[in-house]
């Protein structure tokens, strides 16, 4: 089908809607793919015959449509849909999904393989991406079939979701002769596994689909033990769907929570979530621009790529620059197996159909040969810290360290563009140590970037992370002046209950477009930083000064004077008995 013929298409449907509908409405009853639907609707934009509207996840509406009577009444009425026989309909409410995640939650936790949060978020992982891949292949078929052309399907039989996971009867139920027990789970160790990892390829590009399900089977295995259990689950996420932006809306938010909760149960919760609120306001800080690349060498699970997505997402985006944040935009690279896997389900559950993750060590890419073909408009990233790298991948840096974010401060720093921006988590004890590389590493930071803003982060910002971190924020290309800091005072002790939120980094986001002074941030210029130990602590000028610390002789005069008081009055308790 032409582009026309389905602009008039879409033109049809929302009439019968009554002339103006939510995306999500409106793309559920065309049933057609998302990249499809935002192809089309921002065709009618651009000639004028729609104009995009307000509201949770947008609408549009006819230009010049008042709605007459007899399209109210046919609105009704069903709209004719493109999708399959059989497909579920899109229901849209936020308590299925919370019920259908509860759900798989409790059937997990009857399981003996699975045993914490990290595998309760594993094993979600890739249902829910084999699932996605069943609802894309059925869209992209219709998609083909409307366009006259033949699709080619990526799973073949016995692989295919409709096949092992959710068989059904003529009827559309649930096939009672589906595999359950022992017999599912051999099947799915022994066939379906093997079989997905042969997707990884050498004849396969890197960037592709097909090698990424061969990346994501390499790494993840079946932590199922009962194939009861298994069939459980698998029934709960059938009835989950991907149909339209709005689903997608809606399962990105329960899987973030899910990754938060994994960052909540142990001591490297950092390693997993990185708060919203921070990753918030640092992109509000380096404010990308469609057609700049964002680039996350450390990305876990992919929070600040996904954020910047729904930060450049509008609904009234062109289809140009709607496939530019589709492909060419965000990039990212992480080391563990399980991080990557999170990473590449985040970003699909928020709407990117194929991320631009490479699971892979960063640090084992020697700087000096990163060229400009290789670089990035920013960098935006929370790199782990206190870890330790081998001798041989240190020998990639010119300023060697054990310090594992030193390494990838190094990487970021030559990863920018001449004019690029960066926004870094790191320890702030950075700002401070004395050791050759920290010293040597700030001296490189402040001769080759511009340190504009440090923000410091109070304690308990990052869940069972036992450790305060600054970010810093920089452009590349010019050395540092002036380093404006903001000290970060919630006025209240962080926690679980009480985690970082938006309002909390309201006024540094306001206050440092324009880097006033006030009790809680300051200037320093760099010309009175002491040269030979660049020390750049935080030292709010505003704060009261300390009381002098006592000598250790001073202390134990104390603690004599004490014991003295303290016998004199129990002397005084016992002569009153």
């Amino acid at each position: 089908m032409s582009l026309e013929k389905q602009a008039q298409r879409l033109i049809e449907v929302l009439e019968a809607l009554g002339g103006s509908a939510g995306n999500g409405k409106l793309s559920g009853e065309l049933g057609w793919a998302d990249s499809t639907y935002q192809r089309v609707k921002t065709h009618l934009i651009e000639l004028g015959r729609l104009v995009p509207g307000r509201g949770r996840g947008g609408s549009v509406a006819i230009v010049g449509a008042a709605p007459r009577l007899e399209e109210q009444a046919s609105a009704k009425q069903p709209a004719v849909r493109a999708k399959r026989a059989g497909a579920k309909p899109e229901s849209g409410s936020h308590n299925t999904y919370v019920q259908a995640f509860n759900a798989i939650d409790k059937a997990m936790r009857n399981d003996e393989g699975l045993a914490s949060e990290l595998d309760y978020a594993e094993q979600t992982s890739w249902l829910l991406f084999l699932k996605y891949l069943d609802d894309m292949e059925h869209e992209w078929a219709d998609e083909a079939a409307l366009e006259g052309k033949t699709y080619a399907p990526i799973l073949a039989r016995p692989y295919r979701w409709q096949d092992w996971a959710a068989p059904k009867t003529d009827d559309g139920r649930p096939d009672p002769n589906a595999l359950t027990g022992s017999d599912l789970v051999e099947f799915v160790n022994g066939k379906l596994v093997p079989h997905l990892k042969s997707f990884k390829d050498s004849t396969v590009q890197a960037d592709s689909l097909q090698y990424k399900i061969g990346e994501i089977f390499s790494e993840v295995s079946n932590r199922f033990r009962s194939g009861y259990t298994l069939r459980d689950v698998l029934q709960i996420v059938d009835t989950l769907s991907f149909g339209s932006s709005e689903a997608k809306h809606e399962l990105s938010e329960l899987y973030e929570t899910r990754i938060k909760r994994m960052g909540n149960a142990g001591r490297n919760g950092g390693e997993y979530y990185t708060p919203r609120p921070l990753i918030r306001a640092m992109i509000q800080v380096v404010q990308p621009q469609t057609g700049e690349t964002i680039y996350d060498g450390a990305c876990g699970s992919a929070g600040f790529l996904c954020e910047a997505w729904e930060h450049l997402r509008s609904p009234d985006l062109s289809a140009k620059d709607w496939d530019t944040l589709q492909r060419k935009t965000f990039y990212g690279q992480e080391k563990k197996s399980l991080a990557y896997v999170l990473g590449v389900m985040n970003m699909i559950l928020h709407g990117i159909d194929a991320p631009n993750i490479r699971h892979a060590n960063t640090l084992a890419e020697n700087v000096m040969d990163i060229q400009q073909k290789d670089r990035h408009d920013i960098v935006l990233a929370n790199p782990p810290f206190g870890g330790g790298e081998r001798k041989e991948v240190q020998q990639n840096f010119p300023i060697r360290s054990s310090e594992t974010a030193y390494l990838f401060l190094q990487h970021f720093i030559r990863k920018l563009k001449a004019g690029g921006r960066g926004a870094v988590v790191i320890k702030n004890t950075f700002l401070s140590n004395t050791d050759n590389a920290s010293i040597e590493l700030r001296r490189e930071l402040l001769a080759n970037c511009n340190l504009h803003t440090v923000l410091d982060c109070p304690s308990g910002t990052f869940q069972g992370a036992g450790v305060k971190t600054v970010v810093l924020f920089f452009d590349k290309g010019a050395p540092t002046r002036k380093i404006w800091y903001y000290q970060l005072d919630p006025g209240r002790s962080m926690g679980k209950t009480n985690p970082l939120n938006d309002a909390d980094v309201a006024e540094f986001v306001q206050l440092q477009k324009t880097k006033v002074g006030g009790e809680k941030s300051w200037t320093v210029d760099v010309a009175d930083v002491d040269a030979a130990t660049c020390d750049l602590s935080v030292k709010n000028p505003h704060a009261p000064e300390a009381a002098p610390q006592r000598t250790a002789q001073q202390i134990i005069d104390d603690m004599l004077a004490r014991d003295a008081e303290t016998a004199k009055l129990l002397a005084q308790v016992r002569a009153m008995l």
